[in-house]
């Protein structure tokens, strides 16, 4: 059990990686069948949970995220919540969550003294539209780049680059909540098969690609002190499933995403 009130009384650190678009049966395939040997050397049991996502599309999911609501487990009881805006009075929270008296995380963890940086992928974190300006706007310091974006073939890599470098930047100052959205998995991904469509098999080389610059990631930041993580994709795609392309929509292959939260370094 992850006691998060604890972890930020702290001021221990906190990576929240999104794996932009990731199917949950993606994940695992890729996991099984040995193409993310980082991910199952670093996720607890070396396995992904199957989780839930309260939004089926990059605005709404993250939005839920950073106002209390991770993804859910597929069941009727469900461990106690990382963080959460407070509730009313007559609500009970458990003790192990983090309870912020803001409108958002990011603002909760500001009032604990943390520094709040996001390294965007996909274009709502670009700031280049009145809605890809929402999110990097909760942030006290947000950046992005085309080359963060999924077109291009190393974008992970260019986002582990600047990652690395925040985290060298505020070591030693107030403790960091460093945000990554990773976008290789994100439409378009076919260039990862030399291929001008976007299937399951591309998505998984997408992540197999991604795999390496995670590991380096998770490696570059242990080596900066202890951090807590939580990886998680915001929503799923569908591939023509059911006849269904595409996400905003309900369908197990959307709201389906794989979810990890674990103590590192």
């Amino acid at each position: 059990m992850i006691n998060t009130a604890e972890i930020i009384k702290s001021g221990t650190n906190i990576l929240f990686a999104t794996i932009d678009s990731l199917r949950y049966d993606v994940a695992r395939g890729a996991l099984e069948s040995g193409r993310t040997p980082r991910l199952a050397g670093l996720l607890p049991g070396g396995r992904w949970e199957r989780r839930q996502t309260p939004g089926t599309f990059t605005l709404p999911a993250h939005m839920a995220f950073f106002s209390g609501f991770l993804p859910k487990l597929p069941q009727p009881q469900q461990p106690a919540r990382l963080w959460e805006c407070r509730p009313p009075a007559f609500k009970q929270v458990p003790s192990e969550t983090f309870v912020f008296d803001a409108p958002n995380l990011l603002d909760g963890l500001a009032e604990h003294g943390y520094r709040t940086v996001c390294v965007g992928g996909v274009t709502y974190f670009s700031s280049e539209t009145p809605l890809g300006a929402v999110l990097p706007a909760m942030f006290h310091e947000a950046h992005w780049r085309p080359s963060f974006c999924s077109p291009e073939i190393e974008s992970t890599r260019h986002q582990v680059d600047l990652a690395l470098d925040v985290a060298d930047r505020h070591r030693g100052g107030r403790p960091l909540f460093l945000f990554v959205n990773i976008s290789a998995t994100h439409v378009p991904h076919g260039h990862y098969l030399g291929r001008s469509t976007d299937t399951t098999a591309s998505q998984a080389a997408a992540l197999a690609y991604a795999d390496t610059h995670i590991g380096r990631l998770l490696d570059g930041l242990a080596d900066r002190g202890r951090w807590l993580v939580i990886m998680c994709a915001d929503h799923g795609d569908a591939y023509g499933d059911d006849g269904f392309h595409g996400r905003g929509i309900a369908h197990p292959s959307v709201w389906n995403v794989p979810f990890a939260a674990w103590l590192h370094g």
